[in-house]
């Protein structure tokens, strides 16, 4: 099948509604709720069970790669999740309404995981190899330019229209307008698919555990759990902003619209540098660039002006850090089940996100905010460490001479 060419910004539509509906959720919705009196414990609980599907994804991703089609999967997904949002916004912000309003969230984001695996597989199939790593440059700027854009304009017009229902509908439509783009892209081949849907998920399993026996698969595996590049700093900037004396404003622009627009070029800068090197050293790369960026900001005088200077800078990192992320994915998974292969890899990624965050806020219990950055450095080292004793050896085996044969064989 000859793929038609395009430009890989068409990824950065498509996977718009996958991070809008998170901006949505933790900025706008949040905002419209503590506005009417629900209060902060309610409202994280509610963020909190959003993120559940998101955890377990990878078990329903053979369905997208076993099943009709994956443009069709993201209409169905798309005006499912647009649906989902307009409900949100529509249901009363009541505690009477939190249990409604939970199942609603829930379905929502299941919904949407299915608009992130049917990119993901147009995305393994869409780009040429050496276009892989500015795809998906595009493809996560456009998850994080939709998580501003759901956070920031919703939460915009939240406070300045006249019906709480509002900013949930105009997003829903602009999402639902982001299937245009699936006009540009042809519908890939199912090779993986057998006869019934046994055949199929067999496939689908001996096609992952063909990436996992490679070399490159095997490799990017072990690069998922290294502390390199998780930006789990981030996380924790509102809580340690006093320390710079940053202001309630000067945090909310820095750590907000900023961190968007920013963060969004850092992938798309990161995607063109993953097309020029190794991408895995280059994800490599972009996690040394983050440690000395926390080093940096650990040494450096504790002013507002730095503080800003900092986050963003980490931010742009972090950007580089995603784009990585998702280039060295595709090279390595290849085609065939690309969304149960990227969603494994995806899920896996997310583990040294979650203990970095806990050594983050451990050291800076212990010993401040520098002991905190420093700390979030040295991780980062270590992990680079590790990942080029496990290249090394991995490099040694492939290059290690076949045995001779035993006389008389």
């Amino acid at each position: 099948m000859t793929t038609r060419h395009v430009h890989p910004s068409i990824f950065l539509l498509l996977i718009l509604p996958f991070g809008v509906m998170s901006g949505y959720l933790t900025v706008t919705l949040a905002w419209q709720l503590a506005h009417h009196g629900i209060s902060v414990e309610q409202v994280s609980a509610l963020v909190a069970v959003s993120y559940i599907p998101h955890t377990w994804k990878f078990l329903w991703a053979p369905i997208a790669d076993s099943f009709w089609t994956r443009k069709g999967w993201y209409v169905l997904a798309s005006v499912l999740s647009a649906a989902g949002m307009f409900a949100m916004g529509a249901l009363p912000t009541t505690a009477a309404a939190l249990p409604l309003l939970t199942i609603v969230v829930v379905v929502a984001n299941v919904a949407v995981t299915f608009v992130g695996m049917s990119v993901e597989s147009l995305l393994a199939y869409g780009c040429a190899e050496n276009e892989k790593g500015r795809a998906a440059g595009w493809f996560q700027a456009g998850n994080l330019g939709g998580n501003g854009l759901g956070g920031g304009a919703g939460l915009w017009l939240a406070q300045r229209v006249a019906e709480p229902w509002m900013p949930g509908a105009v997003l829903a439509v602009a999402c639902l307008a982001c299937m245009a783009g699936l006009l540009l892209l042809p519908e890939p081949p199912a090779t993986h698919r057998g006869e019934n849907v046994g055949h199929t998920l067999a496939n689908v399993a001996k096609d992952l555990w063909g990436v996992a026996r490679q070399r490159l698969g095997f490799l990017a595996l072990v690069l998922c759990f290294m502390p390199i590049g998780a930006g789990a700093a981030s996380g924790l900037w509102s809580a340690v902003a006093g320390d710079w004396k940053a202001s309630a404003d000067t945090v909310a622009l820095a750590t907000g619209v900023l961190t968007g627009f920013v963060s969004a070029a850092g992938c798309i800068a990161g995607g063109f540098v993953c097309d020029r090197m190794h991408r895995q050293w280059a994800y490599v790369m972009f996690g040394v660039l983050q440690a000395l960026s926390a080093v940096a900001m650990a040494l450096a005088p504790r002013t507002e002006a730095m503080f800003v200077v900092f986050t963003l800078t980490y931010a742009f990192i972090t950007g580089l850090t995603y784009a990585g992320f998702s280039a060295f994915v595709l090279e390595a998974m290849g085609k065939g089940a690309a969304a149960t292969k990227y969603n494994v890899f995806a899920s896996l990624s997310n583990t040294p996100i979650a203990y970095m965050t806990r050594v983050d806020g451990w050291a800076h219990g212990r010993w401040g905010s520098g002991g905190m950055l420093f700390a979030d450095a040295a991780a980062g080292a270590v992990g680079l460490l590790l990942f080029g004793g496990v290249w090394a050896a991995v490099m040694a085996r492939g290059r290690r001479p076949a045995a001779e044969p035993a006389p008389g064989a």
